[in-house]
């Protein structure tokens, strides 16, 4: 069985809708935020001490993007992958490596500049930055989605869930409002679907069984506003 290690609504939660779209069975392991600092056991499983951390027999496995490629493919004839002799399987890479490295990076530079470091080393002008980095890059969105439902080929994808990840995260840090009407729309298509509400209702019944229910998620919101 696929274990999966997590902290409340980190990227973590990319492979965690993954799975729960897929139907995967799999075993929840939830962290303190910071893993690497409030769990140091951990880094015995992962020196990097950062989530997700995914095994799946002597498969370990470290980025978000590429665990949803791989539960994609893995699953074997699903509609959530696109395979390399489809017109979209270019645009679908493309997107799913959108999601982490051009709209979840800067907004991790937010998160530490406006929220993590002890207050005499924030930097409000960085965070506002990276927020403006951030939305300029996911306006690019906008014409497509104004033209269709999902990100390509016609259908819902891993790539769909790497790009709403970075979604979430920025409702957390409050930069919805500042999304463009499409990319809003396609956001609240997105978090209504059963697959997400699962992933959501997984992990804050897993946080509490574990007792990890009082860590905060990487927005510094208590968990119950998740």
């Amino acid at each position: 069985m696929i274990t999966l290690y997590h902290c409340l609504s980190a990227r973590s939660f990319r492979p965690l809708w993954m799975l729960e779209e897929l139907s995967t069975p799999y075993a929840l392991k939830m962290l303190p935020f910071p893993p690497r600092i409030m769990e140091r056991d951990y880094l015995a499983l992962n020196p990097l001490g950062t989530v997700p951390l995914l095994v799946d027999g002597d498969t370990r496995m470290t980025e978000s993007a590429a665990m949803c490629q791989y539960l994609a493919a893995k699953a074997g004839s699903t509609s959530l992958d696109v395979a390399v002799d489809e017109p979209a399987f270019g645009a679908y890479l493309n997107f799913l490596h959108f999601g982490e490295a051009t709209l979840t990076f800067p907004q991790t530079l937010v998160l530490r500049y406006g929220r993590f470091e002890p207050e005499a080393r924030r930097s409000p002008q960085v965070a506002e930055d990276y927020s403006k980095w951030f939305l300029s890059r996911l306006r690019s969105l906008e014409p497509l989605l104004e033209a269709q439902e999902f990100l390509c080929a016609d259908r819902f994808t891993a790539a769909d869930v790497s790009v709403s990840y970075a979604l979430l995260l920025a409702q957390h840090l409050g930069l919805d409002a500042r999304f463009t009407p499409a990319v809003a729309a396609y956001w609240q298509r997105m978090r209504l679907r059963e697959g997400f509400i699962r992933a959501m209702s997984a992990q804050k019944k897993a946080a509490v069984e574990q007792d990890v229910s009082a860590v905060h998620a990487p927005d510094a919101l208590p968990p119950a506003k998740l």
